[in-house]
């Protein structure tokens, strides 16, 4: 067969399918373009997920008669002034946007300038627009794409159910609102109202941050750290989470590189990298990160869907997120983001003794229970959203209350020396003057105006780590302390081949590890900060985290990741009894420590319970 050029109708088909993938394709590129426009308000509607129909109306600058006609042809763009694509200021410029959904659904524009009388219409069906016809329609621009892939039915069969599509054309709406806070967008599908963001105001920064919280939660706007540092062409800007507020997945990190959401592995590595020293490798922190760049240092003219990019200099870029984050974490260390929820409280760690089980349909003794309703034991803890003040003047059926049992032994320390007796809570420091230590485990502090319950092991991690790291960076390696007698590890092959394997890097960390026969390796001398660990479960550990490490981290790193499994097995364990002036010394260190609202795994070292919290359960506020 010869060579021959294909009909244009074709080649629009095939050139849509880099840009119109779903749905949610059609809605990106529309919404840009509105954007483009300078609209301030955008609402979507959908019909069937998408498939059916794609409404988007905005209150942009509009189009005249000959743009409409111009709009539809394929690289006809208004956004490339200068026809130099190392100046991109808009988010779209290709011009293939509108050309690409009208050749494989029906396509209709009405279009209205803020000078013109009345707006005007164009419509292409598979490839063949019509002529431009007055209508009338308020200024701005209203597109409508029906029968999607209707002149391509080989990929309508590739979509997805209608709910999955939805979902797509919300997520990606909602990506592009973080990066736009002063704008709002709507979306609707069919009756059912799926997003409503009013536009926000004031500085950038808090409608930013106000916007992110509508949209990653309150939790994520209370628990977050402002990121902003700039280096030669590049500003990076937003909010991270504290480590403590993390996730099983990477879902959650919103990138946007010239406002323009993006995906990418470079700055999502740097991400997990800022993030090595507080957080559990397998848990990710929350993000919505912002990147300014001048546009001759990025291109964005990788792929015609403009989800990636590449920046001249890489280690730029991620030298200067790493160093943001990692200052921005420092700055806020001692915070922590479990702050106790009252709700929280009541409804999962309360008991519901009032309501029996279905086994128990006995009448319980009137006597009993009126013994107990003159006492004033509740009848039950009421679950989230409960109205305390409909129950008082509701009658409430009397039921049997199983006590427990209060014979029980629990382990309760409480000991405070004359000293402190009269000492003002306020002088006291953040974490408060301890009162007491429960289970052995946890310590009961009090503060100004609330309760802090603080986990004993995991607070001594975190000081034990960052004192490793601090005699680390001093003096190049950490002090030694000589077992008297060496202790013999018998270790599986693999599991031998890996400690031996980092042995230089032990020894600068003070644990001297030697072969010993076929299956073990000796242990001469362990570092002086935890010359009290368990030597033989340390090890065993080590092995194990080291073949999860494999080799992509730096020396720095590796030392840091050995650091903190040091740390682990050299700090006060839960079930040990402290005494005052230890749980005392405990809470003053924490004070003073680098990121000591977290342990090295990322878990929070305590949670506070305000007392206006406290109020509302006894229904005193």
């Amino acid at each position: 067969m010869s060579i021959r050029i294909l009909p244009s109708n074709l080649v629009n088909q095939i050139a849509a399918g880099e840009v119109i993938e779903r749905p949610s394709s059609v809605i990106k590129e529309l919404v840009e373009n509105s954007i483009d426009a300078g609209a301030s308000s955008i609402e979507v509607t959908l019909v069937d997920g998408g498939k059916s129909l794609i409404i988007v109306t905005d209150n942009g600058k509009g189009m005249s008669p000959d743009e409409l006609d111009l709009a539809v042809e394929r690289h006809a763009t208004s956004k490339l002034p200068d026809d130099n694509l190392f100046n991109i200021n808009f988010l779209g410029f290709r011009g293939e946007a509108l050309p690409s959904i009208a050749s494989v659904a029906r396509l209709s524009i009405t279009s209205r300038t803020k000078d013109s009388d009345s707006a005007w219409k164009i419509e292409v069906n598979g490839g063949e627009k019509s002529q431009p016809i007055p209508v009338s329609h308020p200024y701005g621009t209203r597109i409508e794409v029906r029968d999607l892939f209707y002149a391509t039915p080989a990929r309508l069969k590739f979509l997805k159910a209608s709910s999955s599509e939805t979902n797509a054309c919300v997520d990606i709406l909602t990506r592009i609102a973080m990066a736009n806070p002063h704008i709002s967008f709507y979306l609707k599908d069919g009756d059912k109202k799926k997003l409503s963001l009013n536009a926000e105001q004031g500085e950038l920064f808090d409608a930013r941050l106000k916007r992110l919280s509508d949209i990653m939660g309150k939790e994520f706007g209370e628990n977050s750290v402002l990121i902003d540092a700039n280096r030669e062409n590049l500003r990076i800007s937003g909010y991270v989470s504290l480590p403590t507020l993390n996730k099983a997945n990477s879902l959650s990190q919103y990138l946007f590189v010239n406002n323009r959401p993006v995906r990418d592995k470079l700055l999502l590595g740097a991400i997990k990298g800022a993030y090595m020293d507080v957080l559990a490798s397998n848990r990710y922190p929350l993000c919505a990160l912002f990147f300014d760049i001048d546009p001759a240092y990025v291109d964005v003219n990788v792929h015609p869907a403009k989800a990636e990019v590449r920046f001249y200099d890489n280690a730029l870029v991620r030298g200067l997120l790493v160093s943001a984050i990692r200052n921005a974490l420092t700055i806020e260390s001692r915070r922590s983001s479990n702050t106790l929820d009252i709700n929280e409280f009541v409804r999962d760690t309360i008991p519901d003794f009032g309501v029996p089980s279905s086994a128990e349909n006995k009448i319980p003794d009137l006597m009993e229970n009126n013994y107990l309703h003159e006492n004033n034991q509740p009848n039950s803890i009421r679950p989230l959203g409960f109205n305390f003040q409909s129950a008082i003047n509701k009658p409430q059926p009397r039921k049997q209350v199983d006590l427990p049992d209060l014979e029980g032994k629990f382990s309760v320390k409480v000991e405070t020396p004359d000293v402190y007796e009269n000492l003002p809570v306020a002088e006291s420091g953040p974490l408060g003057i301890p009162k007491a230590q429960f289970h052995n485990t946890y310590i009961i502090s009090q503060t100004k105006d609330s309760i802090v319950i603080i986990d004993q092991h995991a607070s001594h991690e975190r000081i034990v780590m960052e004192r490793l790291k601090a005699n680390l960076q001093k003096n190049g390696r950490l002090a030694s302390q000589m077992l008297l007698i060496p202790e013999i590890v018998d270790l599986e092959a693999s599991s031998k081949e890996r400690i031996l394997s980092i042995t230089t890097e032990l020894m600068q960390l003070g644990l001297v590890v030697e072969e010993f026969g076929t299956t073990a390796v000796i242990v001469r001398e362990v570092p002086a900060l935890i010359k009290d660990c368990d030597v033989k479960q340390l090890i065993t550990d080590l092995a194990d985290e080291i073949a999860e490490w494999g080799g992509e981290y730096a020396l720095t790193d590796k030392l840091h990741h050995i650091c903190a499994t040091f740390a682990c097995h050299g700090s006060v364990r839960a079930g040990r009894a402290l005494n005052f002036d230890e749980m005392n010394r405990l809470l003053r260190d924490m004070e003073k420590t680098d990121h000591s609202g977290q342990c090295n795994h990322g878990r929070p070292t305590y949670i506070e319970l305000k007392l206006k919290d406290i109020e509302k359960l006894f229904n005193r506020r």
